[in-house]
C-alpha cells in the first residue's frame, strides 16, 4: 500500500509562507484524491485541501486565496503551499490518499503520513 512522508513543517510569524511537502511511494498517487488535513489537540482532523485523480481541487473556506495544493506524478510528491499564515493555521498537518475521492470528510482517506508540525506565531 502507499506510504506517505510530510516535510516542510516549522516556525513562522503571521503573515509568513510555508511549503509542505508529501511524497508517495508505494502506489502511483495520481489514481486517488490527494488531501491535506490539520489537526490540533482535542479537535476533529479538518480537511484543509485536496486534489482529485481528474486534477480538480478542493479548499476549506477558511484557507481559500492562500493555500494551493499540487502535485507533481512523475514525482510522486503532493505539495501544499500556504501564504498568509494566521496563527489559526497552527496544527498538525497530514497528507493523505482517498480510492474514493474528498467526500468531505477525513473517514475517506485510508492512508496517512506521519504528520508535520506548522506553527504560527
Amino acid at each position: 500500500h502507499v506510504q506517505l512522508v510530510e516535510s516542510g513543517g516549522g516556525s513562522v510569524q503571521a503573515g509568513g509562507s510555508l511549503r509542505l511537502s508529501c511524497v508517495a511511494s508505494g502506489d502511483t498517487i495520481s489514481r486517488y484524491c490527494m488531501g491535506w488535513f490539520r489537526q490540533i489537540p482535542d479537535k476533529e482532523r479538518e480537511g484543509v485541501a485536496g486534489i482529485e485523480s481528474d486534477g480538480s481541487t478542493i479548499y476549506a473556506d477558511s484557507v481559500k486565496g492562500r493555500f494551493t495544493i499540487s502535485q507533481d506524478n512523475a514525482k510522486s510528491t503532493l505539495y501544499l503551499q500556504m501564504h498568509s499564515l494566521k496563527t489559526e493555521d497552527t496544527a498538525v498537518y497530514y497528507c493523505a490518499t482517498s480510492p474514493l475521492g474528498w467526500g468531505g470528510t477525513w473517514r475517506y482517506f485510508a492512508h496517512w503520513g506521519q504528520g508535520t508540525q506548522v506553527t504560527v506565531s
